[in-house]
């Protein structure tokens, strides 16, 4: 079974974000009350691009087994800037267009790869290289959890079951965003 493990935001442009007891997610604009939400691009350094983008980063997961095998880092809740936290699902393995189901109402179609950046590092250092590695054939791989969009809206607490809806075939790998 998949289950959202924690929920987190922030209101400012902090690279963590803060534990809570619920998030309410926002059909067409990202958490309530968390910096990242917006119907256009809310991260820094795309709105100093074109701050006119749709917004495809509303919403961040990454799944905890992640966490556990980065154990030696002491990573927390939040800490690597996740909105949610899951358990039993390959989140990385989703192809672009995947829906989650979050509890009894909330869902999030899922966009592409979050693409890791140096921040990282400031968090925790070596982190990097181990959630931006390259595989055997030398293709760079993106391990810091995937991104959303929100397509209904409701509350999201720990403990909620997650359910999957894949798009219809030929699905396409996600790619980051």
């Amino acid at each position: 079974m998949s289950v959202v493990i924690s929920v987190s935001k922030d209101s400012e442009h902090h690279f963590s974000k803060r534990p809570v007891d619920e998030i309410v997610l926002l059909a067409g604009l990202g958490v309530e009350g968390d910096a990242h939400a917006g119907v256009t691009v809310q991260h820094r350094s795309r709105v100093a691009v074109d701050p006119t983008q749709p917004n495809l980063r509303q919403v961040h997961l990454i799944q905890s087994e992640l966490i556990d095998e980065l154990a030696d880092f002491d990573l927390a809740p939040g800490g690597l800037g996740e909105n949610v936290l899951t358990r039993g699902i390959d989140l990385l393995a989703l192809p672009t267009g995947a829906v989650l189901r979050l509890g009894a109402d909330a869902t999030i179609e899922i966009t592409g790869l979050r693409n890791p950046c140096r921040q990282i590092d400031g968090y925790r250092s070596g982190l990097l290289k181990q959630v931006l590695t390259k595989d055997e054939r030398g293709s760079i791989v993106r391990r810091a959890g995937v991104m959303g969009v929100v397509t209904a809206g409701g509350v999201v607490r720990p403990g909620d079951a997650v359910a999957v809806t894949m798009p219809p075939p030929p699905h396409q790998a996600l790619e980051r965003v």
